[in-house]
């Protein structure tokens, strides 16, 4: 057993009201840079609907995640390592522009300096990419509200083969928020997709990061990611992806998305798990079985072994400490109530969710009986608007029972806790018949429903004795260099950023960002690119 540290995240899609503040905030700490304008490492999407980019999740055709060969051994589902070099210059398993959006913003002047008129001004869009006028024809929230699915309906790939139990009538329609993040798996493939080795899994809390100095931009770590999580930057030539927020983690804070989470529905904490079983886990046969397997590679922190084992692989007792007290934890293996996104792509993903009940309270509640009564909440489960088999598609790779299963103990929760709000003898009956005592349920309850920050957050601070195996332990954050959020100008990448560097480069010490590196990603294919080879002398030589 080799007991390893994973930072997670769970997400209570029940308390999700759309709003997006998470995706701005997002934004605005790790993506407001050139480049990187179609870029969101946190993007909300209204389900159902095609997501961002659109279709991502139909792996038959981007060719993401892992699967299992005729020996039932891995293998990455876009090929080895001799189909990558033969696609290396034309990968032809990459969403375009279109499928993510061309980003755009507003003629503002427009409003601010239009004169004295009768007509109103107005504030046309223009492309962020060319400042030319654009016609709108999708965006990275183009579903939004359901919005564009009824013109798309037939498109999300999720809805295939349950057609006729999905409702899209708009007396009959259901929806619900999807928030997602990069899932920082503990079987990436954006990892082993990597030629460079550029793309790496932090081995203190599994955190997988990008390495700006060693990306060469091949990106077969865009078509490796099944979640499409990770991005381009075409100003750089560098991939890009969700950090985690590891700066702030590292000194104890939440991601900023949780931070600034409106439903305070984002829960982040340490699990333990062994190291061992992992390739093993993701190679169970059955997809179906993968969620039950990725769930027993999570360890007891509370166990001996497990503590022993972890001390000595190096985790700290005050990380053991977290763990034990990790909302993750609980919510995975104790009430087990969350749910991983996709198992069937393998990679093991490490965001996890909590499936929504609301509509299946407010199915209940029009049809004129109580929406709180706990029998009819179990029956209404299995006809509910929103089908079980829709949820099972996303979190257990349509295992039903499973979806089911969550379901009811939060129906159970919501009709226990209702009788113990109203002041009546609560029933141990509804608590039992979850396979939960009455204690556990309150436990439960407090933890989704009014859990305070220091519940929801239980992050350990990285420790200075590790400070060089760790990027952000320090007063100053290590992003805050020219250009943005560490992964910004050519200069940032050659590794020459920091406190002094623009003072020496206006001296002349240091060379301009780019100055003797060649980018062949923006050459056009003719003549010869600048720089590639020495300019002749007036000699000849």
């Amino acid at each position: 057993m080799r007991v390893m540290a994973q930072m997670s995240m769970v997400m209570n899609l029940d308390k999700c009201i759309g709003c997006h503040t998470c995706s701005v905030t997002c934004k605005q700490a790790w993506t407001n840079r050139d480049g990187t304008e179609y870029m969101w490492f946190n993007n909300v999407e209204t389900r159902p609907g095609q997501g961002y980019p659109r279709g991502y999740e139909d792996q038959e055709k981007w060719k993401g995640g892992w699967e299992l060969d005729k020996r039932g051994k891995l293998r990455q589902k876009g090929g080895g390592r001799l189909k990558k070099l033969l696609t290396l210059f034309a990968n032809p398993l990459l969403p375009d522009l279109d499928d993510y959006y061309e980003p755009w913003t507003y003629e503002y002047d427009n409003l601010l300096n239009a004169p004295a008129q009768q007509n109103i001004p107005t504030a046309p869009p223009k492309s962020q990419l060319t400042g030319k006028p654009i016609d709108i024809q999708w965006s990275g929230n183009w579903d939004d509200d359901l919005g564009g699915t009824y013109a798309n309906k037939d498109k999300d790939p999720m809805i295939r083969g349950i057609e006729e139990k999905v409702q899209l009538e708009f007396d009959q329609t259901f929806m619900f928020y999807l928030p997602r993040i990069c899932e920082h798996c503990m079987n990436p493939t954006c990892v082993a997709a990597c030629p460079s080795g550029a793309i790496y899994k932090r081995s203190e809390d599994g955190v997988v990061l990008v390495d700006q100095d060693d990306c060469r931009g091949w990106r077969m770590c865009v078509s490796g990611c099944p979640y499409k999580k990770v991005y381009f930057n075409h100003k750089t030539g560098k991939a890009e992806k969700c950090t985690f927020c590891y700066p702030r983690l590292e000194l104890g804070e939440p991601t900023i998305c949780a931070e600034t989470c409106v439903g305070r529905l984002r829960y982040i904490g340490l699990v333990l798990y062994d190291a061992d079983r992992v390739t093993d886990a993701a190679s169970t046969p059955d997809e179906k079985d993968l969620y039950e397997a990725q769930k027993d590679l999570i360890l007891d922190p509370h166990d001996p072994e497990v503590i022993a084992a972890a001390e000595k692989g190096g985790i700290s007792y005050d990380w053991i400490l977290a763990a034990q007290n990790s909302p993750i934890f609980t919510l995975i293996k104790e009430y087990e109530v969350a749910l991983p996104l996709h198992p069937e792509y393998r990679t093991l993903p490490m965001v996890w969710y909590i499936p929504p009940l609301s509509p299946v309270v407010d199915s209940v509640a029009d049809s004129g009986f109580d929406a709180e009564d706990a029998d009819n909440l179990f029956a209404a489960i299995d006809t509910l608007r929103i089908p079980v088999e829709y949820l099972a598609n996303l979190f257990t790779a349509g295992d039903v029972p499973t979806v089911e299963r969550v379901l009811y103990r939060m129906a159970a929760m919501r009709s226990y806790m209702r009788d113990v709000d109203l002041g009546r003898e609560p029933k141990e009956g509804i608590a039992n018949a979850v396979a939960m005592t009455g204690e556990t349920m309150r436990d439960m309850y407090r933890l989704l429903a009014i859990a305070k920050y220091d519940e929801r957050y239980v992050i350990p601070r990285g420790h200075g004795e590790s400070a060089h195996n760790l990027e952000g332990v320090g007063t100053d954050c290590p992003l805050n260099s020219e250009g943005g959020p560490g992964m910004a100008a050519e200069a940032e990448g050659a590794g020459m950023a920091g406190p002094g560097y623009a003072s020496k480069r206006e001296e002349g010490n240091v060379p301009s960002p780019g100055e003797g590196r060649v980018n062949l990603l923006n050459w056009d294919g003719k003549g010869l690119p600048q720089g590639l080879f020495p300019e002749p002398t007036a000699g000849g030589a």
